[in-house]
């Protein structure tokens, strides 16, 4: 086996893996039996809409009457008009033409009664999906992050788009459609049965059959439709991390596996897609089957009664009519049994996240928290990402109000833990994070992260203007403020310098802009926010030298009055600050100043002292 078969080989079964991990969590859906209860509550989006549904049925009712009256009229027309028995009349073409003109003005009735149904059933529809749609957006905003943590975000991004979509016809025609068709065949039954019991059984007869046959391919439908919306949720989140990681796609010369990836992915896809809708269109043919056999039957036993005399000729046809409309509901019925599979499987899934509950949650008595000073606290606090794998241990901080804060240590030590908690991103195991004497589990998340500042090393920079992301810190800004917090970090020179200044479009995660120019942004982004804490993440790490002296001109004013949180490396960053916290291993192992540590010959000095060599080497 040469080198190259066998990491791609590698590759593949790392993919195959991670694809497990996806069939897993599906299948643990798949095996749920069909819940009409979910259904139901499915169905409870439509519930604010009750009153606009009323003329919407309304005109379902009266579509479906006019369609059922019209064979009565042929029966009409042919045993009295046309045909009428020995001794009862003379054939009447002023009948016919009477007649004639009821079907037309039935026909025009129905034609705008289903006009109307469809029309405003469509618009209902889409008003339930927007609604369905805003709620899982909403709901998954305010989960925490442990759920980002162990699903990809393509994962998630399936769920709000092509699951809510697949629910589009379900609400738009398949709720009012259902009523619609139950009504139309209950009424074909009753008339069938009182016109002629004996006919109106015998032509029914292959319904059973017909259900008994068809009942076997519903759980295979099901799992199959499940089993393409997973195959689909697989796709997303494969092109999402691809888009993501193109540059290092490129750099590494992967395009071709990563391609023949993808490929495998989407073949598989495609085998689901077919396999769901060969079984789902099962259901035409076993209809057809049945229609045929049924009308064989009809006119078989029909003639027979009517040379026995039992029925005319009249209500043959009236039966072969309403035998025609029996099977276009019930063809229509079985494709809304496989739109309810499908709704099923996506509603599933769906649902899946709106039951997920916040791992960081409220307290239900949580108040606001008032405006702070800025003392914090950790009380012997312990953390864990993974249960047995402890991140912090027995971390314990005071800090006053005011004061900066270096958080220094090798990656993996606790750092960006400990900025994780302060922001309620995720709760202690033990122990307590409290500001000004307040267990930060006691108040609003709201209350808490607004007056929370935090920069990032990686900045996010959304789609939009300049303008719109400096704004984003406090969306009631005004322009003048913005100016001014962007002049306050000198992010101004280089944002007029731009073509259309604070104007300027950039794209997601601004693109069109340098690392440094990001983090530019984000500064003025939090100095506009005027958190009462604020946290630093690696905040400097993509600056130049000449940004970074105006970056420490800026953080005095950034820093003034508020209580910060550093996590850096650059000694320039670190030195001023009041207390230096070094970490290990999820411990505090040293605390002091620069000078104080310094002196000691500890971890820090050994960290500092790994810098110097860096740099001069």
């Amino acid at each position: 086996m040469n080198k190259d078969t066998s990491r791609t080989q590698g590759q593949k079964a790392g993919a195959i893996n991670k694809g497990e991990r996806f069939i897993y969590q599906d299948d643990d859906a798949i095996e749920k039996p069909f819940n009409w209860a979910q259904m139901r509550r499915l169905f409870h989006y439509m519930a604010p809409y009750k009153k606009e549904l009323v003329p919407i049925i309304a005109a379902m009712v009266v579509g479906t009457l006019t369609r059922l009256t019209v064979p009565a009229l042929f029966i009409w027309a042919i045993d009295t008009a046309i045909r009428p028995p020995e001794g009862e009349g003379e054939p009447s073409v002023p009948l016919l033409f009477t007649l004639a003109g009821a079907m037309v003005v039935l026909y025009l009735i129905q034609w705008a009664a289903n006009n109307y149904r469809i029309r405003h059933t469509n618009v209902i529809g889409q008003k339930v999906i927007y609604d369905l749609r805003k709620h899982l957006f909403s709901h998954i905003q305010r989960l925490s992050f442990r759920f980002y943590d162990k699903r990809p975000a393509g994962s998630v991004l399936v769920r709000v788009t092509n699951d809510v979509n697949a629910l589009q016809d379900l609400f738009t025609n398949g709720v009012v459609n259902l009523l619609m068709d139950c009504v139309q065949l209950v009424g074909i039954v009753l008339i069938l049965l009182i016109w002629n019991f004996q006919l109106g059984l015998a032509v029914m007869i292959t319904v059973p059959l017909m259900f008994i046959v068809s009942t076997s391919l519903r759980k295979r439908i099901r799992f199959a439709w499940q089993d393409v919306r997973m195959k689909q949720s697989r796709i997303n989140s494969h092109l999402n991390e691809s888009i993501q990681g193109m540059k290092v796609t490129q750099a590494y010369v992967q395009e071709k596996d990563n391609m023949r990836f993808f490929n495998n992915m989407n073949e598989v896809n495609i085998k689901a897609w077919n396999k769901a809708s060969a079984l789902n269109q099962a259901f035409g043919p076993i209809i057809e089957l049945t229609a045929a056999v049924g009308t064989l039957i009809l006119f078989w036993y029909g003639s027979y009664l009517i040379q026995a005399g039992f029925i005319t000729v009249g209500i043959l046809v009236g039966f072969a009519n309403y035998i025609g409309n029996f099977w276009d509901p019930i063809n229509r019925l079985g494709q809304m049994y496989s739109q309810l599979l499908v709704a099923m499987a996506s509603s599933e899934r769906i649902f899946e996240f709106i039951d997920e509950q916040p791992t960081v949650g409220e307290a239900k008595n949580a108040a606001p928290l008032p405006s702070i000073r800025g003392d914090v606290k950790f009380d012997n606090v312990v953390f864990e990402y993974e249960p047995g794998r402890p991140a912090l241990k027995g971390i314990s901080l005071n800090v006053e109000a005011g004061q900066s804060i270096a958080l220094v240590g090798h990656t993996g030590s606790g750092k960006s833990t400990i900025i994780n908690l302060l922001c309620r991103f995720y709760d202690p195991v033990e122990g307590k994070v409290s500001i000004d004497g307040v267990d930060i589990r006691d108040v609003t998340i709201d209350s808490l992260r607004s007056q929370v500042g935090i920069v990032l090393q990686d900045t996010f920079i959304f789609s939009g203007t300049i303008r719109d992301n400096i704004r984003y810190g406090r969306l009631n800004a005004t322009d003048e403020e913005i100016v001014e917090a962007a002049k306050a970090v000198h992010a101004h020179d280089f944002i007029m310098s731009l073509p259309d200044g604070y104007d300027t479009q950039v794209e997601e995660r601004g693109n069109v802009l340098s690392m440094g120019q990001r983090q530019l942004l984000s500064f003025a982004r939090a100095l506009l926010a005027d958190p009462r804490v604020l946290i630093l993440d690696e905040a400097t790490a993509s600056i130049d030298t000449e940004t970074e002296l105006k970056i420490q001109d800026a953080l005095k004013t950034l820093l003034a009055g508020r209580t910060s949180f550093m996590i850096a490396h650059r000694l320039s960053t670190i030195r001023n600050a009041d207390l230096i916290v070094v970490l290990d291993h999820g411990k505090i192992v040293e605390q002091g100043t620069h000078d104080e540590l310094i002196a000691s010959g500890g971890v820090y000095n050994g960290l500092i002292e790994a810098q110097y060599r860096f740099l001069s080497a």
